[in-house]
C-alpha cells in the first residue's frame, strides 16, 4: 500500500536540495556509496527488527519531481532554472543493498547501502530515515511485546492512538511483521492482508438497557466471535456473571465464547474471571485483556501464571512508548575520486565517539554455531569473504582492544541487491506476502537468538565486530587525516 507522498521527491530535507544544486553547480556529480545504520538499540533491549524497506523499494523506483513540485520550488526564488530543469527527469538510476525484511539487526551495521550517483544519493536521505526509522522502532517494539506474550496471540489497537493515519498505517504493518497477530485497524487490514480483528467498546454495554441484554443481542449477531467486554460497571459482580449467562446460551447452541478486561488488577481480575468461568463449566472459554499494556507488564502477568489467552496492545506499541525515534542515520561511506579513477573510503569523524562511522563499501556477514544460534554479526570490505569452518579473528568497531577469534559453521551475508540501475532485481511481491515472509523471517531469526540477547532487563549485549582489514583500512584513515 502506498501512501499519497510516497512517489513525491519534494518528500526530503530542504538542504538536502540546496546542497543538490551546490553539486550541480560545482560539477560533482560523482559516484558514492552511503550507509544507512543505527546507532544503539532502542527501549535499552538486546536487539532490533528491520522494517520499512520493502516501502521504501516502491517509493524510490517512483520518486520525482512533478511539474507542480518544480514551480514550488520556483518559487523559492532560490533555485536557478539550470537545476530545475535537471530535476523535470530527475529519477533514482543507483543500486540499493538491503537485508531483508524482518531481519534481526543491531547497531553499526549497514541497514541500506545506496551506491548512486552524489545528487541522486543525497535526495534520497530523508525518505530512506523516514521510513525505515519508524517502522522499524514499531516492529522492534512489538517483537519484544511478541516474546513477553509466550506465543500467546497480539492484537494490534492501536489505530486511535497513532501518529496521524501515515503514522497508523505505517506502524500496523510493522507490528504485523514484529510478531501482532492482527490489528483492530481496518483499512489496514484490507491493504496488508493482515487478519482484521477487535471486540466491542464499552459504549456498546452503555448504549442498551442493561449489560446482559448488550451481551446477548452481541451473540445473537456475532455467534462465532463473542468476545464480551466485561469491566463497564463491575468485574465480577455483574460483568463476568451476565457474561457466563449469555455464554452459557451460546454454548448450549454449539458455539465458544470470551471475555475481554480492560481496567482493574489484571492478575487478580483474571484468576478470578477464570475460577468463575471454571465454576460454571466453561474452561473452554478464553480471557483477553488490554488496558495500556507493556511488555514489562505482559511479562510480569505471564511469570505470574495471570489465565490470559490473547492481549490487546496499543498505544505503547504503536507509538514506540517510551521510545520515540530509532536511532538510524545514512552517511558517506565512499566516494569516486577522479585522481586515480576508484572508490576511496570516507569516514566521519566526531568529538563523540560513537558517532565515528566505518569507512568503506561494507557487507554484514552473520556467523552461525553448529546449532545454528548466532555467533556474531561481521562487517567487511566488499571484496573479502568469510568462509564457514575458518578461524578468523574479529575487532570491536569502536575499542581495538576488544577482539574474539571464531569459527563459524554457517555465515550467511545479509545485504541484498534490490534495486539494480533503479530497478527491482526482483518482481514485486503482494503487500501479505511481503509481511507473511517478513514476519516468518523475524521469528525465526528470533529463534536463532540466545535467550540472554533477548531479556527485557540487562540484555546480554550481541557481537557486531570488524575484519582485520576493515579495522586496519579505519585505523589508517585516522593516522592520515587526524594530525
Amino acid at each position: 500500500m502506498k501512501n499519497y507522498f510516497s512517489g513525491n521527491a519534494l518528500f526530503t530535507d530542504f538542504y538536502e536540495l540546496t546542497m543538490a544544486q551546490g553539486y550541480w553547480k560545482e560539477g560533482m556529480n560523482q559516484k558514492v556509496v552511503f550507509d544507512m545504520f543505527f546507532r544503539k538499540n532502542p527501549f535499552n533491549g538486546g536487539f532490533s527488527v528491520l522494517a520499512g524497506n520493502e516501502p521504501l523499494l516502491d517509493a524510490i523506483t517512483e520518486f520525482s519531481f512533478g511539474d507542480d513540485d518544480i514551480e514550488y520550488l520556483r518559487s523559492q526564488k532560490i533555485f536557478e532554472d539550470g537545476f530545475l530543469e535537471y530535476l523535470k527527469t530527475w529519477k533514482f538510476t543507483g543500486d540499493l543493498y538491503t537485508m531483508d525484511e524482518g531481519t534481526v539487526i543491531f547497531p553499526q551495521e549497514p541497514l541500506v547501502r545506496i551506491h548512486a550517483n552524489l545528487i541522486e544519493a543525497q535526495i534520497l536521505e530523508g525518505l530512506i530515515l523516514n521510513l525505515v526509522n519508524f517502522q522499524s522502532l514499531i516492529a522492534t517494539k512489538t517483537a519484544r511485546v511478541y516474546l513477553a506474550s509466550k506465543g500467546a496471540p497480539i492484537m494490534e489497537f492501536g489505530l486511535r492512538r497513532a501518529q496521524g493515519p501515515d503514522g497508523a498505517m505505517g506502524a500496523t504493518r510493522a507490528a504485523f511483521i514484529g510478531g501482532a497477530a492482527g490489528t483492530s485497524n481496518t483499512l489496514a487490514a484490507k491493504f496488508y492482508g493482515i487478519p482484521a480483528m477487535g471486540t466491542m467498546a464499552h459504549s456498546w454495554i452503555m448504549s442498551h438497557s442493561s449489560e446482559l441484554e448488550a451481551f446477548r443481542e452481541y451473540a445473537k449477531i456475532y455467534p462465532t466471535n463473542a468476545i464480551f467486554l466485561i469491566d463497564t460497571y463491575d468485574t465480577l459482580k455483574s460483568g463476568i456473571k451476565n457474561a457466563i449467562i449469555a455464554g452459557g446460551e451460546l454454548v448450549e447452541k454449539g458455539y465458544n465464547f470470551g471475555v475481554r478486561l480492560d481496567s482493574g488488577d489484571i492478575s487478580y481480575l483474571t484468576r478470578e474471571v477464570r475460577k468463575e468461568l471454571d465454576r460454571a463449566g466453561f474452561p473452554q472459554a478464553k480471557i483477553s485483556v488490554s488496558n495500556e499494556l507493556t511488555e514489562e507488564i505482559i511479562s510480569t502477568l505471564v511469570a505470574n501464571g495471570a489465565p490470559i489467552n490473547s492481549w490487546g496492545v496499543g498505544t505503547h506499541m504503536v507509538t514506540g512508548g517510551n521510545e520515540s525515534s530509532f536511532t538510524g542515520v545514512y552517511k558517506l561511506a565512499a566516494r569516486h575520486d577522479k585522481t586515480d579513477d576508484k572508490m576511496i573510503p570516507a569516514m566521519k569523524f566526531s568529538d563523540n565517539p560513537a558517532k565515528t562511522t566505518n569507512p568503506g563499501i561494507k557487507n554484514v556477514f552473520r556467523l552461525y554455531d553448529e546449532n545454528g544460534m548466532a555467533l556474531a554479526d561481521i562487517l567487511a570490505l566488499e571484496n573479502e569473504k568469510i568462509d564457514s569452518g575458518k578461524e578468523y579473528r574479529f575487532y570491536h568497531p569502536m575499542v581495538d582492544y576488544r577482539q574474539f577469534s571464531c569459527t563459524a559453521a554457517k555465515v550467511e551475508p545479509l545485504l541484498k541487491l534490490k534495486l539494480k540501475d533503479g530497478k527491482r532485481t526482483e518482481k514485486r511481491i503482494a503487500d501479505g506476502e511481503q509481511l507473511r515472509l517478513a514476519r516468518e523471517n523475524m521469528q525465526k531469526q528470533l529463534a536463532s537468538l540466545d535467550e540472554s540477547y533477548k531479556r527485557l532487563l540487562n540484555p546480554h549485549i550481541y557481537k557486531v565486530s570488524l575484519t582485520e582489514e576493515l579495522k586496519e583500512l579505519k585505523a589508517d584513515f585516522i593516522r592520515k587525516n587526524i594530525k
